[in-house]
């Protein structure tokens, strides 16, 4: 270091040369820069090696290098700026208590009609509640399939038995997790060759331990003359992952009855796998408006005498003139949606609210919904 600054010094101090001599000493000027750049990255040099000896020093001795006070400040900030800003994030939440037997199949009583679809659910637990104890028992159990269909039209029912069901199996032990998952064409078939497998893949693992709901099923499998259609590559991996998973997964294709019948007709390994058929009738006029007056209650609307009369006759003009694209309970949503939407409409033009203005729904609500 002596002998850089040595140099340095004299070079600095040695006689200016006359303006004329400028471009001689250009190639000078330069070797003094870099002579000082050279002093500069021997100190940086010197200091990184002085400070790594401090740290090892001091881990050594276990002793912390000594820090300034705003140094600790720093790192005081820091750390709170780091911590949690609300004791409660460190409090874990309890998860949702699961509901038992009993309050699932409660649930399953409350829907309205299905009185069939419930019997029909009730008698699939008992025999599978059977088939639990002759395993603990030591009995054997003849091969069974628990993979089923539901067909009717939308609006009926499906996904929420669906749901019940699940739960329903998580209870008694016949399924690990018990979800729900719901997915359609959509969610299985993709757009290239060889993506669809993998799409299909994930959505059965996602589903594994519980029942993988599949609407309007029929749509992967196309009628004939289709060319060639990645639903065909849907099925052929269900059916691989239906058997290589089917102590742990159901799988519930779902969609309206005749295009149901051909889904299932389209393939032999469908045939044999599923042979549990539940058939979701449309909502008769007296449940569609039993649904409707739920749906009020739960919301706390309250309907005018002429208001329900009104309704009721909607209702059962809305089941007499029911085609294919009959919605049952989605209908049911729909209007009473509108229904709201123009009570909203009228009550806020009124110049003070009271309670009752807020939760009364006049004729003229309903009908004006039905223009919309």
């Amino acid at each position: 270091m002596s002998d850089i600054n040595k140099k340095t010094k004299e070079e600095l101090m040695r006689d200016m040369k006359p303006s004329g001599a400028y471009l001689d000493d250009l190639s000078g000027f330069s070797d003094i820069l870099g002579t000082i750049k050279q002093a500069e990255n021997a100190a940086k040099e010197l200091l990184i090696e002085t400070s790594s000896s401090i740290n090892q020093k001091n881990k050594i001795q276990n002793t912390p290098p000594t820090t300034s006070k705003d140094d600790k400040n720093k790192v005081e900030e820091i750390k709170d700026k780091d911590a949690p800003q609300n004791s409660e994030v460190q409090t874990n939440e309890e998860p949702e208590k699961e509901k038992t037997q009993e309050e699932l199949l409660e649930t399953l009583d409350e829907l309205v009609g299905l009185e069939n679809i419930k019997q029909n659910v009730k008698s699939l637990i008992n025999f599978v509640k059977v088939r639990k104890l002759r395993e603990e028992n030591g009995l054997p159990n003849p091969p069974v399939s628990l993979h089923m269909v539901f067909a009717g039209n939308p609006g009926t029912g499906k996904t929420t038995v669906a749901r019940i069901l699940s739960e329903l199996y998580k209870t008694i032990g016949v399924l690990s997790k018990g979800q729900l998952v719901e997915v359609d064409r959509s969610g299985l078939v993709a757009g290239f060759v060889g993506q669809t497998a993998i799409k299909t893949s994930e959505a059965v693992t996602s589903a594994l331990g519980g029942i993988l709901f599949i609407d309007e099923a029929y749509a992967l499998a196309p009628d004939a003359g289709a060319g060639n259609d990645f639903g065909r590559e849907a099925i052929e991996t269900l059916l691989k992952m239906m058997e290589d998973n089917r102590d742990d997964l159901i799988i519930i294709v779902a969609g309206y009855n005749e295009p149901m019948d051909r889904f299932i007709s389209s393939n032999p390994g469908f045939e044999s796998r599923f042979n549990r058929y539940l058939l979701f009738e449309d909502y008769n006029n007296e449940q569609l408006f039993e649904i409707f007056s739920i749906m009020c209650s739960k919301s706390e609307y309250v309907l005018t005498d002429d208001a329900k009369e009104y309704a009721q006759e909607y209702f059962c003009k809305l089941y007499d003139e029911r085609d294919y694209n009959f919605g049952n309970a989605r209908d049911v949503r729909n209007y009473f949606e509108n229904i709201v939407a123009v009570h909203s409409d009228r009550v806020s033009k009124l110049e003070g609210h009271t309670r009752d203005d807020l939760t009364i729904i006049i004729l003229e609500d309903l009908e004006n919904a039905v223009k919309m």
